[in-house]
């Protein structure tokens, strides 16, 4: 065989290779780019035909002072998102008290510094009915890791057994032990509750005086391991006069060099997105980092779960704000879950606790999915939960429409720091006379932080995550999906351009694209040898549906409307809609969102537009602002109108 009949042969072996590489990248869309180079891939998504099948990413445009590491997000019924730092897992801005939260116009691509009261990483927030977005907790003190403390510390719980006044410890006081003989000082003031007379309740006879408590956090005088305690100590407290050396003392269990977990704040604000500024009002009972805020029938607020002032976890000591008086008072029932539960709001006015949390917490108190009826304060189990141990960091989506009372778990990952995560997705219909999860299709990979965003179509954006801790091992998924509700189905998408795991989320914009925030790797290489960097990027994607031919229009109405209401909204192409969705604000944080649900309404076509009618059940449609979007029958949404539902 001549060189030139070989070479004729390699070239039509090429050609004809050639071919088959871009008819399978024509057809596998997201793939694509694992066969051709990086300039082809650039050519390809950005092709009106790719992008009507797989929809496109690109990145939000940030200028140098306004760029930060987003924790926190939240869509304002102005259309504004706020982007909440607070301290962003930055010791040296903790210690500098620098606390950043940046206003966000996605329309005009403006940015707006916002003063921060107090340190916000690791809130809590949610929707109110009016409009403002409640934020509650915080950080108090960072963890230290075993190695890094230098100092022994622990609890002090402080007596008081005089039943005439409450008393109050200050930062400095110090404690020494009767036994130990060793000192240990306060790091915070307190206010330590008078003791209680207890009465005998048939005959007034006088039994006992039960001593008021407080807590506060102690450190030794020194550096060192000689410092530590080992056992049970009572403490003498130092500088009291009169009967007080008798009332107050205080007692301890070990206080060592163990670490110390991250400790909450009580401090809440109400942000009010006209004044575009935080308002404080009454804290809460309990200090909480890591808490859960779900909006209750009456439009109340529950504040559950959180580590407190100490770095415990609260004993579900669980609390309900009261938007009309700013205040908190303690729920009567006592119910414990790990942090960031993912608790929702049924339309019979239960909770649904679905399992999914974002870590802190034991591995065997408060991680079963189930029905929590409030106000009895009993639970009932749900069965058939898939990898039940690997429910950290899973995200919990109510499918829409809200009506349905279908909810999907995502992924999820083993307890604390655990390599293990899961690929699958659980789905549960609350409507079935003995509901029980079961599998709806897997991802590919084991995901951790999984972001989820309901869409005016009915489907769901999945996107993001990793495959370990905190993308550990350069493991995060670079992958979108779109979950198909009605034939429970997931699609592959255009990929996005960053990887997300640790602290970071998504929220629907009023013009029916996503933003993605976030990520805060542990490491920055797959050795796990270089310290990892906040990913301060923030990505748009445009779903698939926004580039067909045409996109209806939706405008006029009410501002205001009411539960069972009817109104009529002006739409240029009223012939081609064929629904209409209400969709609830999202407030995102740790792969926790029960803020966002999308709620179908009956819909009537005019002949200049739509007339759409308010469900009346106050525990689906709960007062506040809303996005109301009309569909039609292409699945192409308008924008959103605001409305806010107002009993």
């Amino acid at each position: 065989m001549t060189d030139r009949s070989t070479s004729r042969r390699r070239a039509r072996r090429l050609a004809i290779g050639g071919a088959v590489v871009l008819a399978l990248a024509g057809m596998n869309g997201p793939a694509l780019y694992r066969f051709g180079t990086a300039q082809y891939h650039e050519y390809k998504i950005n092709q009106p035909e790719y992008k009507a099948e797989n929809g496109h990413w690109d990145f939000v445009d940030i200028p140098a002072k306004y760029r930060l590491n987003t924790i926190h997000a939240a869509l304002l019924r102005t259309g504004k998102v706020l982007l909440v730092a607070g301290s962003g897992n930055n010791q040296a801005n903790f210690d500098a008290k620098k606390f950043d939260t940046v206003l966000w116009d996605p329309v005009e691509n403006t940015f707006k510094n916002i003063p921060t009261p107090n340190d916000l990483f690791c809130t809590g927030h949610t929707q109110l009915g009016d409009g403002k977005l409640l934020v509650a907790g915080g950080t108090k003190r960072y963890e230290k890791l075993k190695g890094d403390v230098t100092k022994a510390g622990g609890l002090m719980v402080v007596h008081n057994e005089d039943p005439d006044a409450p008393k109050t410890i200050k930062a400095g006081t110090k404690f020494t032990g009767k036994e130990n003989g060793k000192t240990f000082v306060a790091k915070d003031n307190i206010t330590v509750e008078r003791a209680e007379k207890i009465f005998d309740k048939e005959t007034g006879a006088f039994l006992r005086t039960e001593a008021g408590l407080g807590r506060v956090y102690v450190e030794a005088e020194r550096s060192g391991r000689k410092h530590e305690t080992g056992t049970e100590d009572n403490y003498r407290i130092l500088g009291l006069k009169g009967s007080d050396t008798r009332n107050l003392y205080g007692i301890a269990q070990k206080l060592a060099l163990d670490k110390k977990d991250f400790q909450g704040i009580k401090d809440t604000y109400e942000f009010d997105p006209v004044a575009e500024k935080y308002i404080p009002v009454d804290p809460m009972n309990e200090a909480r980092w890591y808490p859960t805020l779900t909006t209750l029938s009456d439009g109340k607020v529950l504040s559950l779960s959180g580590l407190d002032e100490i770095g415990q976890l609260v004993p579900g000591k669980n609390e309900v704000y009261d938007p009309e008086t700013k205040k908190w008072t303690y729920a009567q029932g006592i119910r414990q879950l790990p942090t960031y539960p993912a608790v929702f709001l049924l339309p019979d006015g239960k909770l649904f606790y679905s399992g999914s949390n974002a870590g802190y917490g034991p591995a065997d108190v408060g991680r079963d999915p189930g029905i929590w009826n409030f106000e009895t304060n009993t639970f009932r189990k749900l069965p058939g939960l898939s990898d039940p141990k690997l429910m950290e960091t899973s995200a919990t989506v109510l499918l829409p429409p809200a009506q349905d009372e279908r909810f999907m778990v995502v992924g999820g990952g083993g307890v604390g720091e655990s390599e293990r995560s899961s690929e699958k997705t659980r789905i549960i219909d609350l409507k079935d006379d003995a509901p029980r999860f079961t599998d709806g299709p897997s991802l590919d990979k084991g995901t951790r932080y999984p972001q989820t965003s309901v869409l005016p179509d009915d489907s769901v954006l999945i996107t993001g995550g990793s495959e370990d801790y905190r993308g550990r091992g350069n493991s995060d998924i670079k992958e979108a999906r779109l979950y198909d509700t009605a034939e429970n189905t997931l699609r592959r998408v255009a990929d996005p351009a960053v990887g997300r795991n640790y602290h970071s989320g998504s929220i629907l914009l009023p013009d029916g694209r996503v933003v993605v925030f976030g990520s805060d790797p542990l490491y920055a290489d797959e050795g796990n040898t270089k310290p990892g960097t906040f990913d301060q990027r923030i990505e748009i994607y445009t779903p698939p549906y926004l580039y067909k031919d045409a996109r209806p229009t939706l405008s006029g109405g009410p501002e205001k409307m009411a539960r069972g209401e009817s109104a009529v909204f002006d739409s240029l192409h009223a012939a081609s809609l064929k629904e209409a969705r209400l969709i609830r604000p999202s407030a995102s944080t740790h792969v926790t969102d029960v803020d966002q649900r999308s709620i179908a309404l009956d819909m009537e076509k005019t002949d200049d537009g739509i007339e759409v009618t308010i469900p009346e059940n106050r525990n689906l449609v709960q007062d506040g602002w809303y996005m109301l979007f009309a569909v039609d029958d292409a699945g192409t949404p308008s924008k959103a109108v605001w409305v806010h539902i107002d009993s």
